[in-house]
């Protein structure tokens, strides 16, 4: 049997996609920067970066399936040039590589960012948007990325792109912007909270909807990989009944939000560290991030659990690892 490149498999949701395949008994390449970052993974590690179009080439050759996961994924960065590189660039290099070793199949992992959201409604794959709606870097580059992705399809190259919404869950060991909105919960570092909408789905969930994607979707479509809907305030309170510690009950007004991170980040750009509060998070904020998964419920057959799922996984994860 051929192996699958999973790039991306050294973070969140590719070691998911990783350990989804490998549950299949699909053998698994992984592309990673750093081999000591996926010794847990029974997989054949090739060293490399995504800009290194010859590296890629290399983890792709004799591959019959590419799980394109890796993404420079931070809404802050002192040079945003590189993220660029990475995720649009690393994207191209990707396509290439899949093309020229004859892949089945290509899923390219792009994010929820890239759909368009409705005001008191559900976005979904079918919603108007373009990159003047990307808020930031990261929701530029991914949208660029997409649209890689998009054209390779058109060309025929047999691409799959899969959105997965705020994924939680275990082994989030960096952790994601996400993962860190509960780390701190759980650390007693979130006095406050803003009205603002994330659908939260568990990693590993997401991860087996980028399989039914592989096994199941169209070249040349997209597939919102989500769960559920919530408010910050009810994800809060989830957490409050998961773990028995207070939620939070102020709730902060969006422009007191929007200035203290517009300080925060202006001291980050002095000082080179990351802001706790980047200012791109909170005006992505500003928007309920509510979409449908209808799509892959329909085409993929994709069956998610409950938000309450995904975060307990997450709060277990956490504790028993040593994060809080």
């Amino acid at each position: 049997m051929k192996p699958a490149l999973v790039t991306g498999a050294s973070g969140f949701l590719g070691w998911h996609v990783a350990q989804a395949l490998l549950r299949r008994g699909i053998p698994v390449r992984a592309l990673a920067r750093r081999p000591e970052a996926v010794k847990d993974l029974d997989a054949d590690i090739v060293q490399g970066d995504l800009r290194d179009p010859d590296a890629v080439r290399r983890a792709a050759a004799g591959c019959g399936l590419v799980f394109h996961v890796a993404a420079d994924y931070r809404l802050w960065t002192p040079r945003p040039r590189e993220m660029y590189e990475s995720n649009v660039g690393g994207t191209r290099n990707v396509l290439e590589a899949a093309r020229a070793a004859g892949a089945e199949r290509v899923v390219h992992t792009s994010t929820v960012g890239c759909i368009g959201f409705v005001e008191g409604g559900l976005g979904d794959e079918t919603t108007p948007v373009s990159i003047r709606d990307m808020t930031g870097h990261y929701k530029r580059s991914k949208w660029l990325a997409e649209q890689e992705a998009l054209a390779a399809a058109r060309q025929g190259l047999p691409v799959v792109i899969v959105n997965p919404t705020a994924p939680v869950g275990a082994h989030d060991v960096k952790p994601t912007p996400t993962g860190q909105t509960i780390l701190d919960f759980l650390r007693g570092r979130m006095p406050a909270y803003v009205d603002t909408g994330l659908n939260i789905v568990d990693a590993a969930d997401a991860a087996e909807g980028h399989w039914l994607a592989c096994e199941r979707g169209r070249p040349g479509e997209r597939y919102i990989l989500g769960s559920e809907n919530l408010t910050l305030k009810q994800i809060f309170d989830l957490l409050s009944r998961i773990t028995g510690l207070p939620a939070p009950r102020l709730r902060l007004p969006w422009a007191v939000a929007f200035g203290a991170a517009l300080v925060d980040t202006a001291w980050a750009e002095l000082t080179g560290r990351p802001p706790r509060a980047p200012l791109d998070a909170v005006r992505m904020a500003r928007k309920k991030m509510w979409v449908s998964h209808a799509k892959a419920e329909r085409e993929l057959g994709y069956r998610p659990a409950p938000a309450e799922t995904a975060l307990r996984h997450a709060v277990e994860w956490f504790r028993e690892h040593g994060y809080c």
